[in-house]
């Protein structure tokens, strides 16, 4: 794999940092480094790498220099759109209804993360298709929901009947944020609503209250089904990939959705008890978009733009503004410099469309 393909921690996620600032010389110079290697619309190719992140990147600028660009990049979008849902929809059709692995319909790498890529371009035809499947990833198999993965929350370490994901990285909220947005915005399909009722009755089933205020835990297990309880024993880090800001934020855009003001006003609740809460902010201690204060903040700001009741988040960008970069820290999107001055710069743009944000 080209290193330079990944949105990720490559020379794409930089280039959009100096799209979104202005800086056109540092971001053509990023983007040639980017497709140096050619465009990857191989198995590996997804919102974070290859053609696909590349198109969301372009989709930061109308620089009329950067139209052939986005057309290839487009193209490489769909083919792998097309053969990735041909492949998901026949594991759903075999009779023994196999299981999903998390990377056939997640953010990072699955089909909700090309969703997100097709939104951004305006390829609504295929988002239908993207968004049909989500739907039926929603229905049940054998008394588990359909998106219960046969794996560990680490692919490589198994759990015994695998796992239910929670977060907007890897889990079920990332499909959740994805449903509620494109209803928001008109494109529908058939059961889409019925889809993210589904998905909400599940987090409720799993939301747990403590003196902080809501949470749900990152993961469930077989184990933890037949206790009724997670084995996490509370709120953990307050990060954007697995914690209680990216999971607020898919429910209450889930409630915008549905147009219900309760579920909103519990997801927003439970958002500000969690920035309240000394406790859990100290958990954080880098920079980072996945799972640092850039993407507490980030995630904040599209919170608060959306609130029923104000949410005061400055002390969210001083604590970022404080937070000490390490001595290594990576150039990139996801874990490094990039990301974290992104979250600097702000939310004017839909640059953190690809953190399914907004």
């Amino acid at each position: 794999m080209t290193a330079g393909q990944s949105l990720a921690d490559g020379a794409a996620g930089i280039a959009l940092l100096h799209l979104e600032t202005g800086n056109w010389p540092a971001a053509h110079a990023e983007l040639e480094r980017a497709v140096a290697g050619g465009v990857s619309i191989a198995a590996g190719a997804s919102l974070y790498y290859g053609a696909p992140a590349l198109a969301v990147v372009l989709a930061a600028s109308d620089q009329p220099g950067l139209l052939r660009a986005k057309a290839t990049a487009a193209t490489g979008t769909a083919i792998v759109t097309r053969r990735r849902l041909k492949a998901a929809h026949r594991r759903i059709d075999q009779r023994q209804r196999q299981r999903p692995q998390y990377a056939e319909y997640d953010l990072i790498r699955g089909l909700t993360g090309l969703g997100v890529a097709l939104r951004r371009m305006g390829d609504r035809d295929l988002l239908r298709d993207v968004l049909t499947y989500l739907v039926r990833l929603t229905d049940p198999i054998d008394g588990l929901p359909g998106w219960w993965c046969p794996h560990g929350p680490k692919r490589d370490q198994p759990v015994p009947g695998g796992h239910g994901n929670h977060g907007v990285a890897h889990g079920i909220t990332g499909p959740l944020a994805l449903l509620a947005l494109t209803l928001i915005d008109g494109i529908i399909v058939d059961g889409h609503a019925g889809a993210i009722s589904r998905i909400c009755r599940w987090l409720d089933t799993w939301e747990r209250q403590t003196s902080a205020g809501s949470w749900w835990p990152e993961i469930v297990t077989l184990d933890d089904l037949d206790q009724g309880e997670p084995r996490q024993p509370g709120p953990l880090r307050p990060s954007w990939c697995y914690g209680t800001p990216g999971i607020a934020r898919a429910q209450q855009l889930a409630a915008r959705a549905l147009g219900d003001s309760s579920r909103q006003h519990r997801a927003e609740t439970a958002f500000t008890a969690c920035i309240a809460d000394p406790t859990q902010l100290s958990r954080l201690t880098d920079r980072g978009l996945c799972h640092g204060t850039a993407g507490l903040l980030t995630a904040a700001r599209r919170i608060a733009a959306d609130a029923l009741t104000p949410i005061p988040i400055g002390p969210l960008a001083h604590l970022h503004q404080q937070t000490i970069a390490a001595a290594n820290e990576p150039s990139g999107f996801l874990t490094g410099l990039a990301g974290a001055d992104l979250a600097a710069v702000g939310t004017t743009t839909s640059w953190d469309a690809c953190l399914l944000l907004c």
